[in-house]
C-alpha cells in the first residue's frame, strides 16, 4: 500500500509539473502576440530568451516520466497517464517554439509602420490562447467533452488564418514594397494556426488518457 501511495503521489506531482509548464507556455504565447501587436522589440526578445527555460522543463518532466516507467512498471490506466504526459509536454514545447517564432516575426517588423490594422491576427491569438487554457483545464479534470471541443475551435482558427492569408496576398500583389512585413505577418498567422493544432493534439491525448482509445480531432 505504501508503494502505491508513493506512486500516486509521484503521478500527482507529475501532473502539477506539466500544468506548471503549461502555464509558462500560455504566458509565452500571450507575450509573443503582445510583442507583435505593440511592436515591442524588448518583449519579443524576452520571449525568445525565455524559450530555453521551457525546453529545460520538458527535459526534466520527460526524465521523470521515463524513470516512473522504468522503476514502477505501471499497467493500464497508470501507463496511459504517463504516456499521455509525455505526448502533452511534446506539444507544449512545440507551442512554446511557435510563440518564439511569433516573437521573431515581431522583432522583424518592430521598426516599421504596420501595413494594415491587426484585427484578425489578434482574434486568432485570442482563440488559440483560449484553446491552450481550456485544454489544460480538460487535462486537470480529465474532461473528455472539453477536450473534444478543440476540434470546433481549431476550425475557427483555420478559417481566420485563411482569411488573413488572402488579405495579405492581395496586399503583396498590389504593393511589392510591403512583402517583407506581409510575409512576417503571414508567418505569425501560420504559427498561431499551428498552436491551435497542437492544442487539438493535446485534446486527443486527453481522450486517450481517459478512454484508452485514439481519436483524431484535426
Amino acid at each position: 500500500m505504501a508503494t502505491r501511495t508513493t506512486f500516486d503521489q509521484a503521478l500527482s506531482e507529475l501532473k502539477q509539473e506539466i500544468l506548471r509548464m503549461g502555464f509558462y507556455v500560455e504566458e509565452s504565447v500571450s507575450r509573443a502576440v503582445e510583442s507583435l501587436v505593440k511592436q515591442d522589440l524588448g518583449l519579443a526578445q524576452s520571449v525568445i530568451d525565455g524559450d530555453v527555460l521551457i525546453d529545460d522543463q520538458e527535459m526534466l518532466i520527460e526524465d521523470k516520466c521515463l524513470k516512473l516507467i522504468a522503476t514502477q512498471q505501471p499497467l493500464a490506466k497508470d501507463l496511459r497517464r504517463i504516456a499521455a504526459g509525455l505526448m502533452i509536454i511534446t506539444d507544449l514545447e512545440r507551442i512554446a517554439d511557435l510563440a518564439c517564432d511569433i516573437a521573431k516575426s515581431a522583432r522583424r517588423i518592430a521598426n516599421e509602420p504596420l501595413i494594415k490594422p491587426l484585427i484578425d491576427i489578434p482574434r486568432m491569438a485570442h482563440l488559440a490562447q483560449i484553446m491552450v487554457k481550456e485544454v489544460l483545464d480538460a487535462y486537470v479534470r480529465e474532461d473528455v467533452q472539453l477536450a473534444l471541443k478543440m476540434a470546433a475551435d481549431d476550425e475557427l482558427v483555420d478559417n481566420l488564418h485563411n482569411q488573413v492569408f488572402r488579405e495579405l496576398l492581395v496586399l503583396m500583389m498590389e504593393n511589392p514594397k510591403v512583402i517583407n512585413q506581409a510575409t512576417a505577418l503571414l508567418f505569425a498567422s501560420r504559427h498561431l494556426e499551428r498552436i491551435a493544432d497542437h492544442a487539438t493534439n493535446i485534446g486527443e491525448r486527453i481522450f486517450y488518457l481517459v478512454t484508452g482509445e485514439r481519436k483524431e480531432l484535426n
